[in-house]
């Protein structure tokens, strides 16, 4: 098995059809049709289903398609390896990041990073979940940051930070005559929240929450990324749900940052790492997680002031 053969294999299980793959490879159609056969020979499997007007996986090629893009992220690391040691670095940190990570720690961590260890390149890959957990089982990642400690064996989660969940409202907002938003008021008013997909870790987090009212909430939107849910926020379009820390620091105008009248639980991110030792770079890049000033839910986050929490109801 060739790498040759590997990306014919991702070009037409991306394209889904012969000819544009072969366009896309820069190659006739003859070959790429023979390196498929090749490929098949050697597995012992049919990967495509081909008839006169469509092109589909089989079972097996699902299954392949799974590996295969992985093999191609190992062989593009080892090369970025051998460059960073050509270019004085004496060592690599590469980091997953899924549903976000409060922008208030990161540009932190990283200065951190490079006052006490400059020689070490640091790599970063924005990553849904699921593959940031394959990636730390597959030796693709060495630590990981996701808000979910929900990752399966093999896999070790330690609260990193918190983050006081937020309710994000448009100015002039009529919730605004409330200091503390009660959830039952939150939820007469479409809602913008992250996708699932792309937020899972923020997003259960933040489901739990909502689970606790009788009210099905109004989604007007799912988006990837709480810049977009603040843009829309802004716009008027929905009423968000994130980290203080990212309302305060978004840059767009008129959105207004409140409490849930409850008490809720903070968003809580979590650095991901595979069981077992963890090298000496690693264990250093850990001390400075734990080193940055984590802000607790109810206390002053980036100048954003937090009225003090209400007495619960009897």
């Amino acid at each position: 098995m060739e790498l040759r053969h590997l990306r014919c294999f991702l070009a037409v299980a991306e394209e889904l059809h012969f000819a544009r793959a072969a366009e896309r490879l820069h190659i006739e159609q003859s070959p790429l049709s023979r390196a498929i056969k090749e490929l098949e020979d050697e597995l012992g499997v049919t990967l495509f289903s081909r008839t006169t007007r469509s092109t589909r996986l089989t079972r097996a090629g699902a299954m392949f398609l799974e590996h295969v893009p992985r093999i191609f992220a190992a062989l593009q690391q080892a090369r970025d390896s051998v460059k960073a040691a050509a270019n004085g670095f004496h060592g690599q940190l590469r980091i997953a990041l899924s549903d976000g990570i409060t922008p208030s720690r990161l540009p932190a961590l990283l200065a951190l990073c490079r006052q006490e260890e400059p020689e070490v390149e640091i790599r970063f890959f924005e990553v849904p979940l699921s593959q940031q957990i394959r990636g730390l089982n597959d030796d693709l990642y060495d630590v990981g940051f996701a808000q979910s400690d929900e990752v399966g064996d093999g896999i070790v989660a330690m609260p990193a930070w918190s983050d006081a969940l937020m309710v994000a409202v448009p100015a002039r907002h009529p919730l605004l005559v409330h200091k503390r938003i009660p959830l039952d008021e939150l939820l007469r008013y479409p809602l913008v929240l992250c996708d699932p997909r792309a937020c899972e870790g923020h997003a259960k987090q933040v489901e739990r929450v909502l689970r606790r009212a009788d009210t099905e909430p109004l989604i007007a939107e799912r988006v990837a990324s709480c810049d977009l849910m603040m843009a829309l926020v802004s716009a008027g379009f929905a009423l968000g749900l994130a980290g203080a820390a990212h309302i305060s620091t978004s840059r767009e105008p008129g959105v207004v940052a409140r409490p849930l009248a409850s008490r809720v639980p903070p968003l809580t991110t979590y650095l991901l790492r595979p069981i077992g030792e963890p090298s000496d770079i690693l264990l250093r890049f850990i001390e400075r997680v734990q080193a940055i000033e984590s802000p607790e839910a109810g206390k002053p986050v980036q100048g954003y002031h937090l009225d003090p929490p209400e007495k619960p109801e009897p």
